[in-house]
Parts: structure tokens; C-alpha cells; sequence
């Protein structure tokens, strides 16, 4: 799982894989809760029993992964670093360019975005993260029809997003080759010699 190093920063997200390595240390405990975990067999062990699984076998795990990534975005949308205002080397993050266009989303966030408020309305007590955990709980045992309905919409916004894409590359790429607009000429206030005589007359 991962760890949380700087304090009031929200958790990472778990991967899939995380997810069934922490299943399997869970598993192992309760057969053998006096036994210590050799690390490095029982790595190779949870490696090689993944790649063996099925994808049928993975979705709940890829499921809780999906639910625990909203849950990290939420998260992070309301959090706001200690340093924010101190400036620090290296790389800095780009600011967003506010035309470009909006990412599409997967199947489950269309489903969720359905779904949210009704669990809201039922259930105002709810945390973030307990709407996170309700919804992916919904999103597993919800049917092939309805999942596939969600997959057509997700599609359809991925084509969106690609034929947006593509639009703004190319307006950026004609901006780009634009010349850059002329400063206007500066000139500088220079007395007459006529205003200069007329002064020195008075």
C-alpha cells in the first residue's frame, strides 16, 4: 500500500496488482499466522499466479484499483501542499491550458457520474470515500447490457476527445507559425528649436 510521506497529503492510488499482493499476504496470514513471509518467494509467487489469472479473475481487483482512483483525484482536487507558495529546483509542473480539450472518460466514471447523486441522496452521511467504495461495488455486479451502454458512451467521448485533440494541435501549430505582432515605433519627445528660442526669450 502506498505510504503517505508528507502529512495532510492524500494517500496514493493502489494498482490492480497492489490490490492482489495485499490479498494474498491476507490469505497467507490466515493459514500460517505464525509463519514469516519470505519477501522475495512470495513476490515471485504473487507475480507468477497474476500472469496466470484470467480477466475475469483480475476485475475485482482492477475494480477496486478504478474505485481507489477517484477516491485519490477527489482527494487531490481539494488538496493544497504546505509549500505551496515556496519555490523549489527542478522541473515545475505546466499550468493547464484552459481551451484545451476535456479528457474523456471510462466506462465506470460515466457510470458513476449516473449513479453518484442517487447514492448521495440515499446516503448524505456518506464520505468521498465511501461513495467511491459503493460505487465500485455497484460497478462489479452491474450487468453486460448496461456495461456495455457505458463502454458505447466512453468510446463515443474518447472519439470526442480525439477529434477536439487534433483541432487544438492544429490551432496551435498555425498560432505558433504566425509572425509575431509589430511594436509600434517609439519616438522621442524632442524640443523645437523654435520652442527652445521662444523660451529662452521670456
Amino acid at each position: 500500500m502506498p505510504r503517505n510521506k508528507v502529512p495532510g497529503k492524500p494517500r496514493g492510488r493502489m494498482t490492480a496488482y497492489a490490490y492482489f499482493v495485499q490479498a494474498c499476504r491476507e490469505e497467507l496470514k490466515k493459514r500460517h499466522p505464525d509463519q514469516a513471509v519470505a519477501f522475495t518467494e512470495f513476490s515471485r509467487s504473487c507475480a507468477q499466479r497474476w500472469k496466470a489469472m484470467s480477466a475475469q479473475e483480475k476485475a475485482p481487483f482492477q475494480n477496486q484499483a478504478e474505485v481507489d482512483k477517484q477516491r485519490f483525484n477527489a482527494e487531490m482536487r481539494t488538496y493544497v501542499p504546505q509549500d505551496a507558495g515556496r519555490k523549489r529546483g527542478g522541473k515545475r509542473k505546466r499550468s493547464k491550458d484552459p481551451n484545451a480539450p476535456k479528457r474523456s472518460l471510462s466506462a465506470f466514471f460515466w457510470f458513476c457520474n449516473d449513479e453518484r447523486p442517487k447514492i448521495r441522496g440515499m446516503n448524505p452521511e456518506y464520505t468521498v470515500g465511501d461513495v467511491a467504495k459503493e460505487l465500485g461495488r455497484m460497478w462489479a455486479g452491474v450487468d453486460p447490457q448496461t456495461r456495455e451502454r457505458y463502454n458505447l458512451m466512453a468510446e463515443r467521448d474518447k472519439q470526442r476527445y480525439q477529434r477536439e485533440m487534433e483541432g487544438y494541435k492544429n490551432n496551435k501549430k498555425v498560432a505558433s507559425r504566425a509572425p509575431p505582432p509589430m511594436a509600434a515605433p517609439q519616438y522621442e519627445a524632442e524640443e523645437s528649436e523654435e520652442e527652445s528660442e521662444e523660451e529662452d526669450d521670456e
